[in-house]
Order: structure tokens, then C-alpha cells, then sequence
């Protein structure tokens, strides 16, 4: 039986999306009597037992007026004031927290410092964004222009709004850490939120069937898979697409399965409504009849994908890693993957995936093919790849990192044994 505290530390989640990055974090506190959790978001769907949800929606979204540099700005102040109205609800309810732990860069945590002086203010950093050396420069097709330089300086402005009010920060990888102003890098701390590798494992001889969406391809013996969130340039969705032609004419008998919404996620949309989808069907010789879109699925038949993968491919230009990625190399896949900088900081080229250019369909179709020939080498690989995420990036072991992080503090070595008294762990 537990032993509850007489005062629940208060905790406060603050995320437009539910539950988003945390998850775990928040599964393992609402189980445990000692922590009163709250999660404040805009999105209806889901539940997590022993979290009560609490819904902000802006007033209005940026006005067609706003110079266009601030729009992102304007609508993370909108979003700040919805929070803080609930927020003072919750006051008014005698809800204080001792934590808020909010994902900056959409203005949810903007306004806490006001309303709760007192409380512990955390923010998740995934991404600062530069005109040059990472993400918006990479494409050399795409030129920038002086507008768009200034835009993506005035786009951190919510990013440095928290970054000066917070206690701690923390960042995904080593990687999105750099693009942080170096001068706020003694807040911020590494950590991944963390793959569940009980879950994505690998499943010897596994076959893709998916009923629901009148998919059977248990007949193929060459499977090669690709996943995003949308189909778009900052994940090479074109590049893939072209060298999936490329594939498709040297290996007959392959089917490619792509896992997404016919959306962009990330960076421009094309004019005029078209999506990449269906410029790069339009542009390309295809054998449909062995190409397959899924559109987004739920995690099980996600993972039977993956599971059944002879071959993945993960593309993705210098910016946020996907947790794909990791996904894919924990269910042991043979990942293919761009030699870009987010990457590089998990695969080492040979060892535990390979890596190709970004740019360059040729490449990654030759890529393909090498490995399709030789299955068997390829195991050691896929293996590698796996023990991967069992060292670095295992959700056992990160989120009780996690958790000390946000409930102790960074430097609090002797809380450990706290949190491993407590239990947490995954559920």
C-alpha cells in the first residue's frame, strides 16, 4: 500500500497536444499518490488515469494584419492567455503547483512566471531555429532571402521568452541542444524522452497484414518502408519518392509501404493546394500497384510495419530526429539513412545502419539494393541498431532520469534512490 504524503506535490503539464512528449512522465506520476497532476491542452481526445485534463482555446487566432514576421509570435501570446486563464482557475480551486513543466515554442508557458512566482518552471526545448547552418539553408535549391532571414530570427522570440523565464530546460538530444544561444546552455540539460523497447522488438519472419485497411502483403519477400508524420522536403519525401522508381525498376518484386499523412508537417506547402504526394506522383514512372500508402496508423499496426521492414528508410534534413528513427532501429531494422547531423549522432555508417546522401535518389536506391542482396550479412546490422536504443535511448532507463530531472533537479545525485523507491517505471 502506499504511503501518501499529507500535501501531493502539485505538478502542472502545459502541452497544445496530449500527451505528446509527456507521456510517460505524466503516466508514472498520475499512478502515484504523492503527486496531484494536472495537464492543461487544447486537444479532447485521450485520457491518462489519475491526471485531471483541463482545456485552453485561444481567443482568436493572429490577425491577417500582424506583420507576418510575428504571426508565429502573436499566436503563442494568444495561447499564453488561455493558459493563464486557466491557470487562475485553478488558483481560484486552490490548485498551486510546485512544478509546471511546459513544451515552449507554441507560448503555453509564457505567462506562469506571473501567475505561479513561486512554482518550479521547467520547459521542453525541441528546436532554435537559424537562417544558416542548419534546417533553413540546407536545401541549396532553395535560396534564402533577406525576409526570410528576419523571420526566422523573430520566430525564437517565444523560444527566449522561456528560455530567460525558466528554472531548467531540457533538450531531446545533444544535437537540438546546440542550436540553443550558448549562453542559456548552464539550463539545459540532454535527455531523450525515450523508446519503449519491450514494445518496438523485433519479430523473426514477420509478414504485414492489415485488415482494416485491406492491406496483405504476407506474399512479399522484400518490403521496404518509410514513415513521417507528412510527406515533405524536411524528411525527403521527394528524394525517397524518386528513388523509390529508381527501386522499383532493378527489384521487380518489392513493395514499398509509406506511413503518413498526405500533409506537411514541417517547412512550406507547395502553391496552390498541391501536396507532395501528389506532385511526385504525377512527375514519376510509378508502378502503383506496388507502392502503398497507408496514412497514419495506430501504434500496433505501426509497429507490425516495422516489424515486417527488410529495409527502412529515414531521411531527414539537419533538424528535429524523428522518433521514428529511433522506433525503426529499436524493432531492428535496417535503417538507410541521410548523412545528416541529427542522425549522425545515433548511426555510425556500417555499424548499426547505413548512411547516404540526402540528395542523391541514385545513392539510396543502390543503398536499397545492396541490402536486398544481402540479407543475411545485413543481421549483424539490424542487431547493432537495436542495442542501440537498449543503451542510449531505453525508456527504462531515461525515465527515471527523466523523472529526477524534473522532480530533484539536475545535480541532486542522492535523490536516485528516491525515484527508484517510488517505483516508477512503465506501465
Amino acid at each position: 500500500m502506499k504511503r501518501v504524503s499529507r500535501q501531493p506535490q502539485r505538478i502542472l503539464f502545459l502541452h497544445p497536444n496530449f500527451p505528446a512528449q509527456f507521456r510517460h512522465l505524466a503516466t508514472a506520476l498520475g499512478q502515484d499518490n504523492n503527486y496531484q497532476v494536472v495537464f492543461a491542452t487544447n486537444r479532447r481526445e485521450g485520457k491518462i488515469p489519475g491526471v485531471e485534463k483541463v482545456l485552453y482555446n485561444p481567443s482568436r487566432q493572429a490577425s491577417a494584419e500582424t506583420h507576418y514576421y510575428i504571426r508565429n509570435l502573436e499566436n503563442a501570446v494568444l495561447s499564453a492567455q488561455a493558459v493563464y486563464r486557466i491557470a487562475n482557475q485553478l488558483k481560484n480551486q486552490g490548485f498551486v503547483p510546485d512544478i509546471v513543466y511546459g513544451h515552449s515554442g507554441w507560448g503555453p508557458s509564457l505567462f506562469m512566471k506571473d501567475i505561479f512566482p513561486q512554482a518550479e518552471l521547467l520547459c521542453y526545448f525541441e528546436w532554435f531555429y537559424h537562417a544558416h547552418g542548419s534546417d533553413a539553408d540546407f536545401d541549396p535549391n532553395e535560396s534564402l532571402t533577406v525576409d526570410d532571414e528576419c523571420r526566422i530570427r523573430v520566430k525564437n522570440a517565444p523560444m527566449l521568452i522561456d528560455l530567460y523565464s525558466c528554472d531548467r530546460g531540457l533538450c531531446p538530444t545533444k544535437w537540438q541542444s546546440q542550436q540553443f544561444p550558448p549562453e542559456y546552455h548552464s539550463k539545459l540539460s540532454v535527455c531523450h524522452d525515450g523508446v519503449d523497447t519491450k514494445y518496438f522488438c523485433p519479430q523473426p519472419g514477420a509478414k504485414l497484414n492489415l485488415p482494416k485497411i485491406n492491406l496483405n502483403l504476407s506474399h512479399v519477400d522484400e518490403l521496404i518502408t518509410y514513415v513521417g508524420r507528412g510527406m515533405e522536403p524536411y524528411r525527403g519525401f521527394p528524394q525517397f519518392m524518386e528513388a523509390v522508381a529508381l527501386i522499383q525498376q532493378k527489384r521487380p518484386n518489392c513493395h514499398v509501404v509509406v506511413v503518413g499523412e498526405d500533409r506537411v508537417a514541417y517547412g512550406k506547402n507547395l502553391p496552390e493546394g498541391q501536396t507532395y504526394k501528389q506532385l511526385m506522383l504525377a512527375k514519376l514512372d510509378l508502378d502503383l500497384s506496388r507502392l502503398h500508402f497507408t496514412g497514419r496508423l495506430p501504434y500496433s499496426e505501426y509497429l507490425q510495419v516495422l516489424q515486417a521492414s527488410s529495409v527502412h528508410i529515414y531521411l531527414t534534413r539537419p533538424f528535429v530526429l524523428s522518433w521514428s528513427m529511433l522506433e525503426a532501429m529499436a524493432t531492428g531494422c535496417l535503417l538507410v539513412a541521410s548523412k545528416t547531423a541529427p542522425v549522425l549522432e545515433v548511426i555510425e555508417d556500417g555499424i548499426n545502419g547505413l548512411l547516404v546522401d540526402f540528395f542523391s535518389p541514385q545513392k539510396i536506391a543502390e543503398k536499397v539494393d545492396e541490402v536486398l542482396n544481402h540479407p543475411s550479412e545485413m543481421q549483424v546490422i539490424r542487431n547493432q541498431a537495436r542495442d542501440t536504443i537498449i543503451r542510449n535511448y531505453d525508456l527504462a532507463t531515461l525515465l527515471p532520469q527523466h523523472l529526477q530531472w524534473m522532480l530533484f533537479g539536475k545535480n541532486s545525485r542522492h535523490d536516485k534512490k528516491r525515484i527508484k523507491s517510488k517505483g516508477f517505471g512503465l506501465v
